[in-house]
């Protein structure tokens, strides 16, 4: 990615990094990306070619030994204050897709939490929702 991402870019960023969290991306996170991106209206705009590149950013991110506070700044410097719950509501949504958990997704959402300066409360608020739209019988 270049040093300026576009705000589509970030939020495809965080999606991506929720779901390498645990090393482990499920087909379940990559369909619920794929949807995000297709069907959200902050994506109306974005040029799906562009996930791979911004992936791939991720994955090198996350070989550095600061690469997660790096990728924390972008996403803070590329999205509008207003966008930061939603970053976490799409992430939130990415880690629940499957139907698990796991620790490192769910460090990682804390860390994304404390970056994004987002409330304790929003974010229950957010995690809740999350919770109940990927609950199955």
């Amino acid at each position: 990615m270049s040093d300026i991402i576009s705000a589509e870019d970030a939020l495809v960023a965080v999606m991506v990094a929720v779901s390498v969290a645990d090393e482990a991306i499920r087909t379940a996170e990559l369909i619920k990306i794929e949807q995000i991106v297709n069907h959200l209206p902050v994506f109306a705009a974005y040029d799906a070619d562009r996930m791979r590149e911004v992936a791939k950013t991720v994955f090198d991110l996350f070989e550095e030994e600061d690469g997660l506070d790096a990728l924390f700044g972008l996403v803070r410097d590329a999205l509008p204050d207003r966008l930061y719950e939603t970053a976490y509501a799409i992430a939130c949504d990415v880690a629940a897709a499957d139907g698990a958990l796991t620790q490192p997704e769910l460090r990682f959402l804390e860390e994304l939490r404390h970056a994004l300066e987002i409330d304790r409360l929003h974010a229950a608020a957010i995690e809740r929702g999350a919770r109940a739209r990927h609950l199955t019988l």
